[in-house]
């Protein structure tokens, strides 16, 4: 196993400590939706944004431990909005890192409410936390909320259901993306570079490396929607097509977005010179993202 793998491996078992820490017990009432909760957020995944939390916190010389409460926000997030994602009145999708979807599994009415009590699971971690000071805490709240609501993740999402079967710009896809995908990636990149000590200088360097790699996620997203297949993506392939949305294979075609993720990839290591070996892993993860197969 290589250094990498061996970190990668490390810090996913944190995170998973802590979301089983975080989320309530299954037993607790309610349980059903706790049941859910904790199949929705446990249920696996590449735990990109825990890694690159992790990865960031060595960039600003964070001790892991201060890391664990970001990471495992993030994650919550994230799987909230998967929940969410996969209902019939967004992109009806039945299947998840290959298993039944939350509302395949339960029903849509417990799909909702695990979508919302996730989210709100995340900044109960964040806000109760003991490894960081308050003003920490408060500053990584706000960047989490940020990136989740209309200007963000959620605002994104919102301009994706506008354009089924519309057509879209270049310009116009890069925006919704770097909103729905791209905004929850630079946020766990600044809450990972918080949880040590880092200058404005710093800041706006990883937020370069974030624009690169959170543009790079998902023209590799789309590129794997035409080219795997469902078993190996662990989600339907084909879905794009499928419902006419509009994606960097279909306004550029496949080979001219296999370079853009290349060149994505060669912008995201660039950013990152000025801060030498302690950036190797978000290096590495750049790498992870544009090379990944699923």
């Amino acid at each position: 196993m290589t250094a990498f793998a061996q970190w990668m491996q490390d810090r996913a078992a944190r995170t998973e400590a802590a979301l089983a820490a975080a989320l309530p017990a299954a037993e607790r009432l309610p349980a059903r939706l706790h049941e859910a909760m904790r199949y929705a957020a446990m249920g696996g995944g590449k735990r990109v944004r825990p890694l690159l939390v992790h990865a960031a916190g060595e960039v600003g010389g964070a001790d892991p431990s201060a890391c664990d409460a970001a990471a495992c926000a993030v994650e919550m997030i994230h799987a909230y909005s998967l929940v969410h994602d996969d209902m019939p009145c967004m992109d009806d999708d039945d299947l998840r890192r290959g298993r039944p979807t939350v509302h395949k599994a339960y029903d849509e009415a417990t799909a909702l409410l695990v979508g919302d009590a996730l989210q709100t699971q995340a900044f109960i971690v964040l806000a109760e936390t003991d490894t960081l000071e308050p003003a920490a805490r408060l500053r990584l709240v706000g960047e989490l909320a940020r990136a989740s609501g209309s200007a963000g993740m959620a605002g994104g999402q919102a301009i994706d259901l506008q354009h089924v079967g519309q057509p879209m710009s270049l310009d116009q896809l890069e925006t919704m993306h770097r909103m729905k995908t791209g905004a929850l990636l630079r946020a766990s990149i600044r809450m990972g570079a918080l949880c040590g000590r880092i200058d404005e200088a710093g800041l706006a360097a990883l937020d370069r490396y974030a624009a690169a790699i959170g543009l790079a996620f998902q023209v590799v997203d789309d590129i794997l929607d035409v080219t795997a297949d469902t078993a190996t993506l662990g989600k339907t392939a084909g879905k794009d097509a499928e419902q006419h949305k509009p994606t960097y294979v279909s306004l550029l075609g496949l080979e001219p977005a296999r370079e853009l993720a290349a060149r994505l990839r060669d912008d995201a290591r660039k950013a990152l010179a000025e801060f030498g070996d302690r950036a190797a892993r978000l290096a590495d993860l750049a790498d992870l993202i544009v090379l990944r197969t699923h």
